[in-house]
């Protein structure tokens, strides 16, 4: 357990990166009379606009990092790739909350699947090689054989589908292995999942877990389109997505809102869940928390960090998201109107083709109860 401040309005929340994610952070907190002071880098930060204050400066400036901590009570961050050094740096002067540790396990695919893998916790088969030749050998007599294949990502700042390559010979690794900066890259075997699915859970300095409800979520091109609740899985799998969340969350000594992806495999002994991967942060496959829950992923962190009571997760309405990707947000006067949407536009200054835009979230009423 924790020790940890008790944060009440007025207090000010620092939050590391300026995305939409930074922005619905800081949304949350005003809601509960908390200020917020977003440190990002120069560019297109749409969580300056909400925030009561802002620092536009590099991961590297430490005079400017040093005296956003000493403006701060507490500091989070937005995205898993603030470079540690920056995140120790503030952690000596605040409180830094989820810690460090998350982000290095986070920051480095080996971490991760090491990480999950020594809790017990299964994940897809993955080999760790230094050159393409040994990645060739490695996968030698398997690769390609009756439709295996795998996926080669690099282990450090691949998202939404970005520094990965699938694979199906040796040829396409040797190929893939330079296209992708040939060092430091993982090889995963792919998985026969039926569906992808995301648990959403938070911590607090108490040890308190409160878990959202799973979703199940449709990817294009590697970027998120889709979440919808309930998702389509059995009992049994549901529970085990709450005790792959609450035993990561114990193991980091977590503090905030985790994400964790999971496969669904379906097997003659039932469904069987495989982490693909975790962010230390709240995440775009739980969107839906703002329109259909009384306390969202965002408040949720929030109230963590600030050493809040954990709000009731539990949903009100089934719901379903969609990400606005580019000038799909156009569309926005039509979304409004219809009945049933929750509109939430991010207020980026450049649209680019499969930009995250902003999201709508359409409400149904409960077919099952929310899962306790």
């Amino acid at each position: 357990m924790a020790d940890q401040t008790v944060l009440g309005p007025g207090a000010t929340i620092g939050i590391l990166g300026g995305g939409q994610l930074g922005r619905m952070l800081a949304l949350a907190a005003a809601r509960l009379g908390l200020k917020c002071h977003i440190y990002s880098p120069k560019g297109d930060n749409p969580a300056f606009e909400v925030a009561h204050m802002a620092t536009p400066a590099g991961y590297g400036d430490t005079a400017a990092l040093t005296a956003f901590a000493a403006s701060v009570d507490v500091a989070t961050y937005e995205f898993e790739n603030v470079p540690l050094p920056a995140a120790s740096l503030v952690e000596g002067h605040v409180p830094l909350y989820p810690p460090p540790a998350a982000l290095e396990v986070s920051q480095h695919r080996v971490n991760e699947k090491t990480f999950f893998n020594d809790a017990g916790i299964a994940t897809a088969g993955w080999l760790h090689a230094q050159t393409a030749d040994e990645l060739v050998e490695l996968t030698a007599g398997r690769l390609g054989s009756h439709g295996a294949g795998g996926i080669m990502k690099t282990c450090r700042l691949g998202y939404d589908g970005k520094g990965q390559a699938r694979v199906s010979s040796s040829d396409e690794v040797r190929r893939a292995w330079d296209e992708l900066g040939g060092q430091d890259l993982i090889f995963e075997w792919l998985v026969p999942f039926a569906r992808e699915v995301s648990v959403i859970a938070a911590r607090a300095a108490t040890g308190a877990v409160e878990v959202f409800d799973i979703a199940e979520n449709i990817h294009e091109n590697g970027i998120l389109r889709t979440s919808q609740v309930p998702a389509r899985i059995s009992p049994s799998a549901r529970r085990r997505a709450h005790e792959i969340a609450t035993l990561a969350l114990e193991k980091l000594d977590y503090i905030g809102v985790i994400a964790i992806e999971l496969f669904v495999v379906e097997t003659d002994a039932g469904e069987q869940l495989l982490v693909n991967e975790f962010a230390p942060r709240v995440h775009n496959s739980g969107h839906w928390s703002e329109a259909a829950c009384a306390v969202s992923q965002f408040e949720q962190h929030i109230r963590a960090i600030a050493g809040w009571p954990l709000g009731d997760p539990r949903r009100h309405s089934d719901a379903e998201m969609h990400n606005l990707l580019g000038e799909e947000v156009n569309d926005w006067q039509g979304l409004a109107g219809q009945s049933d949407a929750v509109v939430h536009i991010y207020g980026k200054a450049a649209c680019r083709p499969g930009r995250k835009m902003g999201h709508v979230t359409h409400l149904s009423p409960l077919r099952e109860l929310s899962e306790r």
